[in-house]
C-alpha cells in the first residue's frame, strides 16, 4: 500500500515498538472526519450501535485487504479501519507509517451477533492472515504492520486466547512458528483517514497484501 515502500526503505531490519516516551505528540483537539456511511454496506461506521451489533479491533497487516474480508463476511453489519495499541492520540497515516506512533493498522468489526458468533469472527481473522511473523505481514515491514485482536470485555479476551491456543495447534502441526499476535484491552481505536475507509470497495485494483496460511482454524471445536 502507499507508504509501505517507504517503510520497507527506512525501517530497522528487525523493527521493535517504541516507548511510550519516543511516541510522536499527535493531537487532542483534532479528530478525523468519518464517512456518513459504509461505501459497501450502506450502514454507520460509527455507534452508537443497534441492538445485537457486538464490535471487535483486530490488526492483520495492511487494513485495505484485511477489512474487505470482514464486509464480505454475509450478513456483516459494518466495518471501518483506524489504528490502535500505540501512544499517539489521533494519529494521521503518514505518522503511523513511520512506526513512531506504537499504532498498528486495525479493523473495527461490527457483527450482528444474532448472525455471526465471535467465534466467527475470529475464524476469519486467524485464517486471513500468517500470524507468526511479528513486526511485519508479507512484504509490509513495521510495528504497524503486526497481527493484534484488542478485547473489549472478559469474553472477548477469553475467546482470544482460546482461539490462538487451538490455531497454534494447527499451525505447528503444519510446521509454523509461535503465534505473536498481540492480545490486550482496547484502550483508544482512532479512525483512519476518509480514504482508507472501504479503499478496495472504491479501488477494485488497489494493493492487497492480505494472505492466509493455507491452516483451517477449527475454532468449532472449543
Amino acid at each position: 500500500m502507499p507508504g509501505s515502500i517507504v517503510t520497507i526503505m527506512f525501517a530497522r531490519k528487525n523493527p521493535v515498538m517504541i516507548t511510550a516516551a519516543e511516541a510522536l505528540p499527535g493531537r487532542t483537539d483534532q479528530t478525523m472526519p468519518v464517512p456518513t456511511e459504509h461505501f459497501e454496506l450502506g450502514t454507520p461506521l460509527v455507534g452508537p450501535w443497534p441492538d445485537n451489533i457486538e464490535t471487535l479491533v483486530v490488526g492483520m497487516g495492511c487494513f485495505w485487504g484485511a477489512e474487505r474480508k470482514f464486509w464480505q463476511m454475509p450478513g456483516m453489519y459494518s466495518t471501518a479501519v483506524g489504528y490502535a495499541g500505540g501512544y499517539t492520540p489521533n494519529p494521521a497515516y503518514e505518522e503511523v507509517c513511520s512506526g513512531l506512533t506504537g499504532h498498528t493498522e486495525v479493523v473495527l468489526v461490527a457483527f450482528n451477533t444474532q448472525i455471526h458468533s465471535l467465534a466467527d469472527v475470529l475464524r476469519t481473522f486467524w485464517e486471513n492472515h500468517d500470524p507468526t511473523q511479528g513486526h511485519r505481514q508479507g512484504n509490509d515491514i513495521g510495528t504497524q504492520y503486526r497481527s493484534a485482536i484488542y478485547f473489549s470485555s472478559e469474553e472477548q479476551r477469553t475467546s482470544a486466547e482460546q482461539t490462538r491456543d487451538a490455531y497454534q495447534a494447527s499451525l505447528t502441526a503444519a510446521g509454523y512458528g509461535e503465534i505473536t499476535t498481540e492480545i490486550a484491552a482496547l484502550t483508544d481505536f482512532y479512525y483512519a483517514e476518509p480514504y482508507h475507509q472501504q479503499y478496495l470497495g472504491k479501488n477494485p485494483n488497489g494493493y492487497c497484501g492480505i494472505g492466509g496460511t493455507g491452516v483451517t482454524c477449527q475454532v468449532g471445536l472449543l
